[in-house]
């Protein structure tokens, strides 16, 4: 299993917990693989210089880590191998590493002696380059009559290939989100003659917490107690998981702000209750969580009088990391921002983190912060700062963001058809940066949500163990038709416990919480609970 999470975890007895709790449920979640889909595909170009150097130019989320594992490849150290990462259309996840496109074009020119381009087609991003992976997940909640819980009980079934394992967190988020005395998560892979899954915006957290917020809500349901209330008289004054105080938890405030923003007083809780014409109306509500994090990072900055030169080998996949590590650096140093330059997306740079878990702007922030305060403490005309030795020393437990989806759906009576009328994120992310990048960060995660709980899946051949509709006109993600009226606002949170600017990962969070949103609503507006993602008309139609 993963090395970053154990594979199981137990308090409790969660059997007998279980056995005598007045009222519970049990239920199993699936949702099948999915494709990350990038705008830009996987592409490289690969040149070898006269003295034996290795040039890349390739679309990825961590310039340095692909220079090291190219390098090893072809028996060279990693400064022997120049990876240059300016501008990058969108990774998800799928470029965090070293994907075949970078190996075949060095390959490639290795060979012919000449610079070789190479550009995956669409079709083939569905099986050279990773995939979310397909979950079952049972989950067993026990409570009181009044909806307290007694026990959680998580197992969680992923796939991994036969030749390389990679085991997703799936069930972990349950064991931070809610109290209750006994508990127990598991994980599970099942070794297949397949490509190997790789990240996926959220891995773990974006299908677990489907299951975790689909099962509350039926647990509410349950209980008869409203969905938000029920999470609220289980809101942990510690981490559940590990006793230890929250550095800043405000998800409550999420769900009432939420709610109130949303409109969601007076919702009558029995399902089917409302139509208007051939539409049946639900509206549904889910928490989400993600980890804060922050990795070790070197960032340089120099003066040349005119202007500041601020250097790290980070990568800006579409998140607006240039204009964060601007500001950044301009509130560090003092200076307006237009006496700023940021050098990013190349491994000859002080070596940076990768571009993922939501751990970017925490990471290379840290590291600019600390070469920037180093200048103008200090003077002269240079400095640099490895934030290794902090980072490395820094308390884990206790740091996560938090937020509240909240969705309204519309479901056609005769064909089944399912419209988000309405989505809407409330955020607890610390210290917003930049609200313009950060809202596209949060909209993007929730239309990627929308995909998960209505459109996307991949199909497989199991003969051949290949994807069959890999292309873009089969595999169905939303466009702007599907996209009606969508939202997002946060909280004035602050925590300088975890970095220098109180921030918190805002890249992943949206996707979180959000397809149990809408499950939740297609389930109020109709009475049918899709447990089977996506939520395709052909399953809704036999209840209706």
């Amino acid at each position: 299993m993963n090395p970053a999470f154990p594979a199981e975890t137990s308090s409790g007895d969660v059997a007998a917990a279980l056995a005598e709790a007045p009222v519970s449920v049990d239920v199993t979640y699936t949702t099948p693989a999915l494709h990350n889909n990038p705008m830009e595909p996987h592409a490289t170009i690969a040149l070898w210089s006269g003295d034996g150097d290795l040039v890349l130019y390739d679309s990825n989320q961590h310039p340095a880590g692909v220079a090291a594992t190219v390098g090893e490849l072809f028996g060279l150290p990693p400064e022997r191998v120049h990876v240059v990462t300016e501008h990058v259309g969108g990774g998800f996840g799928s470029k965090g590493t070293a994907r075949p496109n970078a190996v075949l074009a060095a390959m490639a020119a290795k060979v012919t002696g000449r610079p070789v381009k190479l550009a995956l087609p669409r079709q083939a991003l569905f099986s050279m380059v990773g995939h979310r992976t397909p979950t079952i997940q049972r989950v067993r909640l026990g409570a009181t009559a009044e909806g307290v819980l007694t026990a959680t009980d998580h197992e969680a079934l992923s796939q991994s290939s036969r030749l390389f394992e990679f085991a997703e967190q799936t069930a972990v988020s349950t064991r931070h989100m809610y109290a209750a005395p006994n508990r127990r998560t598991t994980h599970r892979l099942a070794r297949l003659d397949m490509p190997t899954p790789r990240w996926m915006r959220a891995p773990g957290e974006a299908p677990g917490m489907v299951a975790l917020e689909c099962a509350m809500d039926e647990l509410a349901h349950a209980c008869g107690i409203d969905p938000i209330e029920l999470r609220v008289r289980n809101e942990p004054s510690a981490d559940p998981d590990s006793g230890k105080p929250f550095t800043s938890r405000h998800y409550v405030e999420c769900l009432r702000r939420g709610a109130e923003r949303f409109g969601w007083r007076g919702r009558d809780p029995r399902p089917r209750q409302r139509r208007e014409g051939d539409w049946w109306i639900g509206t549904g509500v889910a928490g989400a969580t993600y980890p804060t994090m922050a990795q070790p990072s070197t960032a340089r900055v120099r003066d040349h009088g005119s202007h500041f030169e601020v250097a790290i080998a980070a990568a800006d996949i579409g998140t607006g990391a240039r204009t964060i590590l601007t500001q950044i650096a301009a509130d560090e140093l003092g200076v307006p921002v237009s006496r700023v330059r940021i050098r990013i997306g190349d491994s000859t740079l002080p070596r940076a983190s990768v571009a993922g878990g939501s751990s970017g702007s925490a990471s290379w922030g840290w590291a600019v912060t600390g070469a920037c305060r180093e200048m103008r403490e200090n003077g002269g005309t240079e400095a640099v700062f490895d934030s290794s030795e902090i980072v490395s020393a820094q308390e884990k437990e206790g740091k996560h963001a938090f937020g509240a989806h909240f969705a309204e759906v519309r479901v056609d009576a005769v064909t089944g058809e399912v419209r988000v009328s309405r989505l809407f994120g409330m955020y607890a992310c610390g210290r917003i940066l930049n609200p313009r990048t950060a809202r596209s960060q949060f909209l993007g995660g929730m239309v990627m949500g929308m995909g998960m709980a209505l459109h996307e899946e991949g199909v497989l051949d199991p003969a051949m163990g290949e994807w069959i509709n890999h292309d873009l006109a089969e595999y169905h993600i939303p466009a702007h038709a599907d996209v009606e009226s969508i939202e997002a606002e946060w909280l004035d949170e602050e925590d300088p416990s975890v970095n220098p600017m109180g921030s918190k990962g805002i890249g992943e969070i949206g996707i979180v919480g959000s397809p149990a949103a809408i499950l939740n609503a297609v389930w109020h507006a109709t009475g049918v609970r899709v447990r089977d993602l996506p939520a395709r008309l052909d399953k809704i139609l036999p209840g209706l």
